[in-house]
């Protein structure tokens, strides 16, 4: 894979546009709240990292196994890849668009973990150089899967093995049509990739592709509660028509009436869930 400690400065990252320059800055801002508050993050990351495991990718890739958790964030699975990788030779690196992400992740990591400062759809790194690429409700954030999926396999060796979880149209639903209710015309909630499209780029991009998908509902005391875990995550909307000046209370008041209630008076979120499993022929 080549030394990656060259790669870990800020002015490789390429940025197409505005928006990743938000992504980014919204993620770094959230690194120390991100953690606690991330319990749809590490189901769906334990998911894959189980399946990584009981599947012994890593015993089958042998030494010198180079391992890529990408959109790494706070380094969380990171360093949970790093403990199960083992054998001699072997190299973990978390990747991440956003510095402060990586800061975080660096301070309270192994010493042994790399990072680099990367775009997900561009990564810095040479044709064949890894083994196995992990990616936790990273690919979202994206322009789109198929320049994600595409360098996925550009950087994959024969044999390779690709892990990917992502969110699917339907997610958030609850909260987004509230939100229209509450304030018509303007965007709360962001979109998210359908299912066939989702399924139609991989099979496009990859060799057989396996996609496993789970309807997850997580319970909260309040609209409200839902919205401070967006936050706290850096998950909030991000859409070209968000607006730049605080969301009025009366409209906020509006949305959490419209939000529907179950008797208790508990709210739910759905989130639909995709799993993305492949390896490459040798």
């Amino acid at each position: 894979m080549g030394d990656l400690t060259a790669l870990t400065d800020p002015a490789t990252v390429i940025v197409q546009g505005a928006a990743k320059t938000e992504v980014a800055r919204d993620f770094g801002a959230a690194s120390k709240t991100y953690n606690p508050a991330a319990r749809l993050q590490r189901y769906m990351g334990q998911v894959m990292l189980d399946q990584l495991s009981e599947q012994g990718c890593l015993r089958e890739a042998g030494d010198g196994c180079q391992i890529l958790d990408l959109g790494c964030g706070t380094g969380w699975f990171t360093g949970q890849l790093a403990g199960i990788a083992g054998g001699a030779g072997n190299s973990v690196t978390g990747a991440d668009l956003s510095q402060g992400m990586l800061d975080y992740a660096r301070a309270v990591a192994a010493p042994d973990i790399r990072w680099l400062v990367a775009d997900a759809e561009s990564l810095p790194l040479e044709d064949n150089s890894l083994d196995v690429i992990f990616s936790n409700l990273m690919i979202q954030w994206c322009n789109g899967s198929a320049g994600v999926l595409a360098e996925c396999r550009r950087v994959l060796r024969p044999g390779g093995q690709l892990f990917i979880s992502t969110l699917l149209e339907g997610t958030l639903d609850e909260l987004r049509g509230a939100w229209h209710r509450a304030d018509p015309g303007h965007e709360h909630v962001n979109r998210f990739e359908s299912e066939d499209a989702f399924r139609t780029q991989a099979i496009e991009v990859l060799p057989a592709p396996r996609i496993a998908t789970e309807s997850i509902a997580l319970d909260y005391p309040s609209p409200m509660a839902l919205l401070a875990e967006l936050k706290a995550i850096g998950a909030g909307f991000k859409g070209s028509s968000r607006r730049r000046n605080a969301t009025a209370p009366g409209r906020l008041r509006a949305m959490c009436h419209h939000y529907p209630k179950g008797d208790d008076g508990q709210v739910h979120a759905t989130y639909q869930a995709a799993w993305l499993t492949c390896r490459l022929p040798d």
